[in-house]
């Protein structure tokens, strides 16, 4: 959904960078031990693509798909509760306008009609604020999930930091880069990894 994916953008925000103190400086300035036959050296600045993980990483779509069905089933019932109300106002209406009311006995169904149109707008909000809470619960938790394995992965790599990337016109905050610094393949290849040993694990 176009607002799911509006919000997946401030993950960007969250995973700009994973530094290591343990860099070593003297090899960081030099471009032959910045990149390896191994890929990039220890104490190189590499960055990844997370347009790319979000897309593939399968750990973040099979949250998004349950959050997704849990939001069209509250805009569902939304509909359905507000095309009920609609046509409650309609036929009031209707009445009103052919004089098939009494006064009193319209004033008593205004205001139900009002006290419907309140109850709605509580209910109404009541699930806006879940769905925002869904989506919000979900992104923290691919954000957690990636910050965590990032951690473990710059622990083995030992690089200098770790940038997120975003964008295709102009990517941010990496514009222009070697290529041979883009470490998004690993990155996938490592987190979709260990989702599914997560997922043997709970199967257990």
């Amino acid at each position: 959904m176009k607002k799911i994916a509006t919000i997946l953008s401030i993950l960007a925000l969250t995973l700009m960078a994973a530094s290591c103190n343990n860099a070593n400086k003297s090899e960081a300035g030099s471009a032959e031990t910045a990149v390896s036959a191994q890929g990039p050296a220890a104490g190189a600045i590499v960055y990844f693509n997370l347009d790319r993980v979000l897309e593939e990483y399968d750990m973040a779509n099979d949250l998004r798909s349950v959050v997704e069905t849990k939001v069209s089933s509250i805009q569902q019932e939304l509909t359905r509760r507000s095309n009920k109300l609609e046509k409650d106002v309609k036929a009031f209406q209707d009445k009103i306008d052919k004089g098939l009311l009494t006064r009193s006995v319209a004033e008593v169904q205004g205001q139900k009609l009002q006290e419907q149109q309140a109850n709605f707008q509580n209910y109404y909000n009541q699930k806006q604020a879940e769905m925002a809470e869904e989506q919000q619960v979900m992104l923290n938790q691919i954000a957690d999930a990636i910050k965590s394995f990032l951690e473990e992965f710059n622990a083995e790599k030992n690089y200098a930091m770790i940038l997120s990337t975003q964008g295709s016109v102009l990517p941010a905050p990496v514009a222009v880069a070697n290529e041979e610094l883009d470490i998004t393949d690993a990155v996938l290849e490592g987190l979709n990894a260990a989702y599914v040993k997560t997922k043997a694990k709970e199967q257990k």
